[in-house]
């Protein structure tokens, strides 16, 4: 159990069965009244956010997540499957599971999984990957000082909007907590 006082970003809770992690906490004392906790919590099984106030000696069960770095393999249908690289144990996760987690990642790449109470609840991805652009309008030789952008899609199918001056075939770097641009890769 942990107190509603002992709130840090990132802290993993399970209230009314349902496991939410602290995005933000402030804790509040008005002139008047008691003091509490305003927290913004992020469920982690279907990633909706939620705000909640709290008493500060209001306690609440902690949950403990387990990460563990696994390789992603290869997806069948609606499952994905991840080999663990230690004992190479391989498990299969359904698409509602993963989620967006997979969007930027290529077959064979390394990604933490997420699990609680034996269940996984989710995939985090490497912070940047590098992914070639498989199909964009042609780029502009000097076309860089307006910050315009243009979309493209990566080599995972998914689209991002890029610089006008990259082209097909390019190999940039992807953010993929925001899914924006963030450079290319020299050659």
């Amino acid at each position: 159990m942990i107190s509603a006082g002992e709130f840090r970003n990132g802290v993993t809770v399970e209230i009314d069965g349902i496991v939410y992690q602290v995005i933000e906490f402030q804790h509040v004392k008005p002139g008047k009244g008691a003091a509490f906790v305003r927290t913004k919590l992020k469920n982690l099984v279907n990633g909706g956010v939620v705000e909640k106030t709290f008493r500060p000696t209001e306690k609440v069960g902690k949950a403990h997540i387990d990460r563990k770095e696994m390789q992603y393999l290869y997806s069948d249908g609606d499952l994905f499957y991840f080999m663990d690289m230690e004992s190479y144990d391989q498990i299969s996760v359904s698409a509602a599971d993963v989620g967006d987690g997979l969007k930027f990642v290529k077959e064979n790449e390394m990604v933490k999984i997420n699990s609680y109470n034996g269940s996984v609840i989710g995939i985090e991805p490497p912070l940047i990957v590098e992914l070639e652009i498989t199909q964009t309008e042609p780029g502009f030789k000097g076309d860089t000082a307006t910050g315009a952008t243009k979309p493209a899609i990566v080599e995972t199918g998914a689209q991002v909007n890029v610089p006008l001056f990259i082209n097909q075939g390019e190999i940039i770097k992807i953010d993929t907590r925001t899914g924006e641009y963030t450079g290319r890769v020299n050659k």
